[in-house]
């Protein structure tokens, strides 16, 4: 039987699918259902579906964020989109993540069973999957982008990796994965560089004392910022002041 995951904020939705969908013509069972996209990630890491049915417009969630991030972590993983979201750059972006189907709210039957029957020919070889790598790397490059502006925003603070890959919907092993993959570093590689070159920007201003700067780029020791700085620049906080 293939494992199918139900994720909407609708209510009726979930209980509609459930009941009216054909499941069992198809080999599938539905093994769980969650109402939001980190509940529902986190259900898709314990029960490893085959198929995903969800909607990507949640109260409080990236719905393409979502999207990205478990097409890039499960690309085997069948996804079918349904949604009251019209717009047509939405469902672009969602097609080029590598989605099974595309389904407006409110779905006939016949296209959610057809939605089923191509995800199961997938699963089982009788259709070509179609261009998965390339979605694969697409997914895996928005969820970097989003990783790395998600840090821009948040250096200032006590950031973690686990913070982050809940913002991307992924697991942290995934999203560490991906940034050695893209950026040839680590996380804190990535969240280095970012709070040296704001910390740059600040030396630049003669009012703000040195010992002040690596507090206001995130780094709660200044014994470390200055080891940090010295060594991505090759010099220390107060040798780069006076170049400039």
């Amino acid at each position: 039987m293939y494992r199918v995951v139900l994720i909407d904020d609708e209510k009726r939705i979930l209980e509609g699918l459930r009941k009216v969908v054909r499941w069992q013509d198809f080999g599938c069972q539905v093994v769980g259902d969650a109402g939001d996209a980190i509940r529902g990630a986190a259900l898709i890491r314990e029960a490893r579906p085959h198929i995903l049915f969800t909607d990507i417009r949640m109260p409080g969630d990236d719905g393409l964020t979502m999207l990205a991030g478990l097409r890039s972590e499960f690309p085997d993983m069948q996804v079918v989109v349904l949604t009251g979201y019209r717009e047509f750059t939405y469902a672009q972006e969602a097609i080029r993540l590598g989605v099974t189907r595309f389904l407006l709210k409110p779905s006939k039957l016949d296209e959610i069973h057809d939605a089923l029957r191509v995800a199961t020919e997938r699963l089982s070889g009788q259709t070509p999957p179609g261009g998965e790598n390339k979605e694969s790397r697409y997914a895996q490059s928005h969820i970097v982008n989003h990783a790395l502006a998600y840090m821009e925003a948040h250096f200032a603070e006590k950031l973690t990796l686990q913070e982050v890959a809940d913002s991307c919907y992924v697991s942290q092993w995934h999203l560490s994965k991906l940034l050695n993959k893209q950026t040839d570093g680590t996380f804190y590689d990535a969240l280095n560089e970012i709070r040296v070159r704001e910390a740059k920007r600040l030396l630049a201003d003669p009012k703000l004392r040195v010992g002040d700067i690596g507090a206001l780029v995130g780094y709660q020791d200044s014994a470390h910022f200055a080891r940090v700085f010295k060594k991505l620049t090759g010099m220390s906080a107060n040798e780069y002041r006076n170049s400039l």
